[in-house]
């Protein structure tokens, strides 16, 4: 990123005191210099206390072999509750099934499931291939434009009405709220704790009132209706409906879109690349686990210590946090060699850690991973390339590691 858009002082990751790193600043994402800091993590403390970070106290996890057994050790280290590096607030708490552990999370889990069944999905890819299409065809050719706006955004956004079953011409209100919900202090998109709240109860009003609608129907394909009908799920209380909601707006926007983002700038950043695509377009399903292990869409996920154990040889107690950094541990020079570069048939891209491992691995990656696929055998149709020709706008959070704004241009075969 250019030094016009730093607008922090940084100190240097190799010669800072190891006890002054705090990793869980959004400004940090925001001016893309994260990296160095996770290098150092990884090499001098793979596992590390900070003290006093924004959120309260926490441990970092950033070598790829502790993250996975992290998250693969449900009953030592807990989801509730909550899987992000911030709490939420008590009198604004807000269950959902990806912060709950066994047995409720295998309950509500498995209500919205068959919505992503290898059934299901090829019904949708027909869809999504439709839908790529009309995108691609209406972008202006030799213009400038946002593509996070124009494709990211749009494509995954259209999908997610259709799974929720959300009014199609009102699908943008999923953008916002999804955006809010993880939104940080330094974010700007809301100007207080208040506001957000409002408006996140005004997004429990639409959709209790899509409820009221779906409950009263017979089942039908479609999140909002599983919910309604299933077993697991149609007693919850108001807050814990808002918060599952929520986390599927946020499971199936934010993480693709990013992706959507990330992967065009990864490929203009190296060309060379963007050649072998060009080449070989059968290299898109693995360019695409690439891609999402070099974007790693969600920065982190969040564990609660059950008790007191040893960790990489340190002693966690008991209710201490635990934060798995993705985002390093996708980059483990142990496991994936090169591991800044994109490399599109590198022979171990899916054994990113962008999807989680254990109960709570990404119940949407497929569909993810099938809308970059479609989108990418559309675009080798129609475009010799998508030439970024300006500095991306990051978002400042240490949770969603993704873009508000891509200034690209498109060139026609």
């Amino acid at each position: 990123m250019s030094e016009a858009r730093i607008t922090h002082e940084y100190p240097d990751a190799w010669t800072m005191p190891l006890a002054d790193i705090d990793v869980g600043q959004g400004r940090l994402f925001r001016d893309d210099m994260h990296a160095d800091y996770f290098a150092r993590l990884r090499r001098d403390a793979p596992v590390h206390f900070c003290p006093e970070g924004p959120f309260g106290p926490y441990w970092s996890v950033s070598s790829y072999r502790l993250i996975k057994d992290v998250d693969e050790n449900h009953e030592l280290f807990s989801s509730e509750p909550s899987i992000t590096i911030f709490d939420q607030p008590e009198d604004f708490y807000m269950p959902m099934f990806i912060a709950m552990d066994r047995p409720k999370h295998d309950q509500q889990r498995k209500v919205v499931q068959p919505v992503v069944s290898p059934r299901n999905l090829a019904n949708l890819e027909p869809i999504i291939r439709e839908r790529v299409g009309r995108i691609l065809d209406e972008l202006p050719v030799g213009e400038t434009f946002n593509w996070v706006d124009r494709v990211s955004i749009e494509l995954t956004t259209q999908m997610l009405a259709t799974i929720l079953g959300f009014p199609f011409e009102e699908r943008r209100k999923l953008t916002r709220w999804s955006d809010i919900t993880t939104a940080g202090p330094e974010s700007g998109l809301v100007e207080t704790v208040e506001q957000r709240r409002e408006e996140l109860l005004d997004c429990l009003q639409y959709f209790i009132a899509l409820w009221n609608q779906k409950v009263k129907e017979p089942p039908t394909g479609d999140m909002i209706s599983m919910l309604a009908h299933g077993e697991a799920t149609r007693t919850m209380e108001p807050m814990e409906y808002l918060g599952n909601v929520l986390l599927l707006i946020v499971g199936g926007n934010d993480t693709t879109r990013n992706s959507i983002t990330g992967g065009v700038l990864a490929l203009n950043q190296y060309p060379e690349e963007y050649e072998k695509l060009r080449a070989n377009p059968a290299l898109i399903p693995n360019m695409v686990a690439e891609i999402i292990r070099w974007q790693t869409p969600l920065a982190h996920m969040r564990r609660t210590a059950n008790r007191d154990t040893l960790l990489g040889g340190q002693q966690i107690k008991a209710g201490d946090k635990v934060v798995m950094w993705y985002v390093s541990g996708n980059r483990d020079e142990t496991v994936f060699e090169d591991a800044e570069r994109l490399i599109i048939d590198r022979p171990n891209a899916r054994q990113h850690l962008s999807f989680g491992f254990g109960i709570h691995r990404c119940m949407g990656n497929r569909l993810g991973e099938m809308q970059l696929r479609v989108l990418w055998e559309e675009i080798q149709k129609r475009f010799h390339k998508i030439e970024v020709v300006g500095e991306p706008q990051r978002v400042p959070s240490p949770f969603v590691k993704g873009y508000t704004a891509l200034p690209v241009r498109v060139h026609t075969l």
